[in-house]
């Protein structure tokens, strides 16, 4: 069966261009000028991956992407005119998995959603050694794709959960940022390194305690990042 992908983008050449594109690579389309046409149009035809332009009518595509992220761990990807950082990093933070900055070839935004099927795919399907994994007051939930604590599901965005999946299964082990981009990102992010940095942040302010004395993934200056256990860190001097 075709996935169905939301185009949300109120410029209607690009708009319509987009959608052409993607239903001869054997997509499903539906379509959404303005940020409220989109909510109605997701929570209507429930698609498998959203493209969102990041300045709408009615309402902006962060707010828009914010609304989804609480209903859903749909892959979103942003469309922005911006080379903004701050609007890069804003998105990512509010859960969108990936973001393309106009202009952009057809040819490089259709790979980036096959990257996001298929890590969704491998996240669904790979799971090694024990499926929860206990870090204390937080369980990690690796088939169920869940994040527990004190029993309790929390709130987790799809690509900080396929991180800490990777972390964990592969502990003691540091890798670099572009390493980390290339293993759960999929494919090429050169350069755009802040996207880790972000969504550890994210995660160790929902594993730690104190997030600003990490007991689980810990920087290794010079390196990046590595996912230990408070009995395996290195002493601190």
């Amino acid at each position: 069966m075709a996935r169905t992908i939301l185009v949300v983008e109120d410029e209607t050449t690009l708009r319509e261009t987009l959608a052409e594109a993607l239903e001869a690579e054997g997509f499903q389309v539906v379509q959404a000028a303005d940020g409220r046409a989109a909510l109605a149009r997701f929570r209507a035809d429930r698609p498998d991956l959203v493209i969102l332009d990041l300045m709408l009518p009615e309402l902006s595509g962060i707010e828009v992407c914010r609304i989804i992220r609480a209903e859903s761990g749909v892959p979103i990807v942003m469309l922005t005119a911006k080379d903004s950082e701050l609007d890069k990093v804003v998105g990512l933070e509010l859960g969108a998995d990936d973001y393309v900055t106009k202009p952009f070839s057809l040819r490089e935004l259709s790979a980036r959603i096959r990257a996001l099927f298929r890590r969704s795919e491998q996240a669904a399907t790979s799971v090694n050694g024990p499926s929860i994994v206990d870090l204390g007051r937080v369980q990690v939930d690796l088939a169920g794709h869940r994040l527990l604590r004190d029993g309790q599901a929390l709130p987790i965005k799809p690509k900080a959960f396929e991180l800490l999946a990777f972390l964990l299964r592969n502990p003691g082990q540091a890798f670099t940022r572009d390493q980390l981009l290339e293993h759960v990102w999929g494919y090429d992010y050169a350069g755009e390194t802040r996207t880790v940095d972000v969504h550890v942040h994210w995660l160790r302010s929902t594993l730690e305690d104190d997030a600003t004395a990490p007991q689980f993934i810990h920087t290794v200056r010079g390196v990046g990042y590595v996912f230990r256990r408070p009995s395996e860190a290195p002493a601190r001097t």
